[in-house]
């Protein structure tokens, strides 16, 4: 079974929930495990809210957009947010964990500690972040479209 999807959605806070709703409608309609289902749902929401907190303007001043892509995938699900703004200004290592109280630099921890792999850098053409993320899945036992 493999499921695949793209999002191309504005730089505003009410994109997050719509790109959450949707992984988590796909993984519940082919059975994903529901705490895996969580988990990535909330991974998703801390790298779309970096895009719309980070992801860069026009010169026209209005919010660019920024892009969601999930594949599920046999026994994976691979998700992508890709945004068009400044990028990481240095290459970027594993996140360390940010304190309890710390107002940024949470959400990719977060997403270090939910996902199984994750690769965070910047597109090679053009300006613009990249956070992808792969986690093994769970499958309920009445999962109706389970990976065989």
């Amino acid at each position: 079974m493999s499921i695949w999807w793209s999002l191309h959605l504005r730089r505003e806070a009410a994109s997050v929930p719509l790109a959450r709703r949707l992984l988590l409608g796909t993984m519940e309609t082919a059975g994903v495990d529901p705490d895996i289902s969580y988990d990535l749902s909330v991974a998703l929401s801390e790298a779309c809210a970096n895009a719309v907190e980070h992801g860069g303007v026009t010169t026209d001043g209005s919010p660019q957009a920024y892009r969601v892509t999930a594949y599920l995938d046999g026994e994976k699900c691979h998700i992508e947010v890709t945004d068009s703004g400044p990028g990481f200004t240095a290459p970027h290592r594993a996140p360390r964990l940010a304190s309890f109280d710390a107002e940024d630099g949470r959400g990719l921890c977060l997403i270090n500690e939910l996902a199984d792999h994750v690769q965070i850098g910047n597109k090679p053409d053009r300006g613009g972040a990249v956070v992808s993320f792969d986690k093994i899945l769970k499958w309920r036992k009445d999962a109706p479209l389970m990976a065989v």
